[in-house]
């Protein structure tokens, strides 16, 4: 990757994606631009890397199968529901009724904290991590117990082990952890969560586990499987691309699903997203598209971050974080005049800046925007 340039990224980019397509994936969309927005690319247009949106679906299967289920819009869902929970039973090797669909995972985050949360209550979670299920619970009137993040923005298990007590309603992980990027490994969170669900129940959210190396190796749906207090979330957001579609499930004791769903969804999703997601779940040949495509835009930031004297936090997400020398507001906003939408975090005292991969046009924008805003170097590497 060494003093690649973007023009010749772009190059080697699209030959690759043609050599993707004729092994496999035949129907994937082609390289970037990739959505309509970006073929036009009007004066006003600008590069969305802010919210760890997928460019690069949803699956040519599930499109289809959206498309089909369109002519059953008139009839109440149930089919299509029940069709999802059957695929998503298979794949997980759980029974039907440990399983709650809801219109993306945040709608189970919500239902979590309204069982879990409230006056109280005490829910337990790293710091940073992804804040919905958390601020859900605060709102209701629950204590918020943080555990900052090692210096390696690693998950302290030690420290959250000691934290946890008779008082603590909920013990909240998310992996891989957003915004970080970073992971607890498969047999770490599963020692963990073994151990500490037996004194609290335990939820695990999962949105990003299809962009590690082993997700089948890295999920804690075993432990579910083992008689365990443990939720476990995962959304079609990411590597599925759907966003827009709204499709997520959770996996947990009956007993836990019954208390879920009384807080919770109930028939929030269309027929046409449930039949889609169906089709998804089980294509497993874009399912490879998609992170490869991701990895590929992942590859090209690293790569000119480090020409451009950057350090990064390695990323088993779908978004690179990495430090920068500018309070992040100003960042922000100078991005945005530069036509980039990004987030920033504030860690331990240090400012970062958290891209999501778009596409390889997309994220050529954010490069050049980058040197425009960001004129000095914060780290050698």
């Amino acid at each position: 990757m060494k003093n690649l340039n973007r023009r010749n990224w772009l190059k080697a980019s699209m030959t690759a994606t043609a050599g993707i397509l004729t092994a496999g994936y035949v129907q994937a969309a082609p390289s970037a631009p990739q959505h309509a927005l970006a073929k036009k690319r009007p004066a006003d247009y600008y590069a969305r890397l802010s919210s760890n949106e997928n460019p690069f679906g949803p699956a040519a299967s599930a499109k289809k199968a959206l498309k089909a289920a369109i002519d059953d819009a008139f009839l109440y869902p149930r089919h299509y529901r029940d069709q999802l929970v059957e695929t998503i039973a298979k794949v997980e090797g759980v029974d039907k009724s440990y399983i709650l669909l809801g219109a993306g995972s945040s709608e189970l985050l919500h239902a979590a904290a309204r069982v879990y949360g409230g006056k109280s209550t005490k829910v337990l979670s790293a710091d940073p991590t992804y804040f919905s299920l958390v601020r859900s619970a605060e709102s209701l009137g629950a204590e918020w117990v943080k555990v900052p993040l090692t210096k390696e923005l690693d998950h302290n298990l030690g420290a959250m082990e000691d934290k946890v007590s008779k008082d603590i309603s909920l013990l909240y992980l998310v992996n891989p952890n957003n915004p970080t990027g970073k992971i607890m490994t498969g047999t770490e969170i599963r020692s963990f969560c073994d151990l500490v669900s037996d004194k609290v129940p335990v939820f695990v959210d999962e949105a990003y586990i299809d962009y590690m190396d082993d997700p089948a190796g890295s999920t804690t749906v075993e432990c579910v499987r083992n008689g365990k207090n443990i939720i476990v979330a995962k959304t079609f957001s990411k590597v599925h691309a759907f966003a827009g579609l709204r499709v997520g499930y959770c996996i947990a004791q009956p007993d836990v699903i019954k208390a879920l769903s009384a807080e919770g969804p109930r028939n929030t999703l269309t027929g046409p997203s449930m039949a889609a997601a169906a089709a998804s779940l089980t294509d497993a040949e874009f399912l490879k598209y998609s992170v490869k495509k991701n990895e590929e835009g992942k590859q090209f930031v690293y790569s000119e971050l480090k020409r451009l004297g950057f350090e990064y936090v390695p990323s088993h997400t779908n978004f690179i974080l990495f430090p920068i020398g500018m309070d992040g507001a100003e960042f922000q906003k100078k991005m945005m005049a530069n036509q980039v939408s990004i987030k920033t975090a504030l860690i331990d005292g240090q400012q970062y800046c958290r891209v999501s991969m778009g596409t390889l046009d997309d994220l050529g924008m954010f490069v050049d925007a980058f040197k425009k805003v960001h004129t000095h170097k914060l780290n050698k590497v």
